[in-house]
């Protein structure tokens, strides 16, 4: 029986999982959702849930508690400004975890990790690229127009 037992070990040593979770919190940190296996993402939230509840408060004490888990300052500087900023009303449940079924290799079942918060800023950059294409399209199909305009002005000069 388990009584008492908490966490995961991942098939891991301790200074394994600890890397592990880790970069996994900071992976999460930088881009907002990551893709991993289910166990590795309920681990990965119970790590990272408090650091973010610790980077509520700015200061020097809390910035150097939270560096000893990122090592990664400019996701540090991030989750400071516009993380928190973002985050800061919610009481917690920072992040998400949808299943995506199994992996065909293995068949783990694999899961998205994602910050709650951060779901339209995936949206907005998929609506800028989808702009930027558009535009790309129009100015491609006014340079087509302008070469038919081009052709059609000449061929008239060549009948004559």
């Amino acid at each position: 029986m388990r009584h008492n037992v908490k966490g995961r070990k991942l098939k891991r040593t301790a200074s394994h999982r600890l890397a592990t979770l880790r970069a996994l919190a900071t992976a999460l940190l930088r881009y907002k959702k990551i893709k991993t296996t289910v166990a590795k993402a309920k681990e990965t939230r119970i790590f990272v849930e408090p650091i973010i509840t610790k980077a509520k408060t700015d200061s020097v004490h809390t910035r150097r508690l939270v560096a000893e888990d990122i090592h990664d300052k400019t996701v540090v500087k991030e989750l400071f400004t516009d993380i928190v900023k973002k985050i800061g009303e919610r009481p917690g449940g920072y992040t998400r975890i949808v299943k995506l079924g199994h992996r065909r290799g293995d068949a783990a079942e694999m899961a998205i990790l994602e910050l709650v918060d951060f779901n339209d800023l995936v949206a907005k950059k998929k609506a800028a690229v989808a702009a930027k294409k558009a535009e790309a399209a129009k100015a491609d199909s006014a340079k087509v127009e302008d070469a038919v305009v081009v052709k059609e002005t000449k061929e008239p000069k060549a009948e004559k």
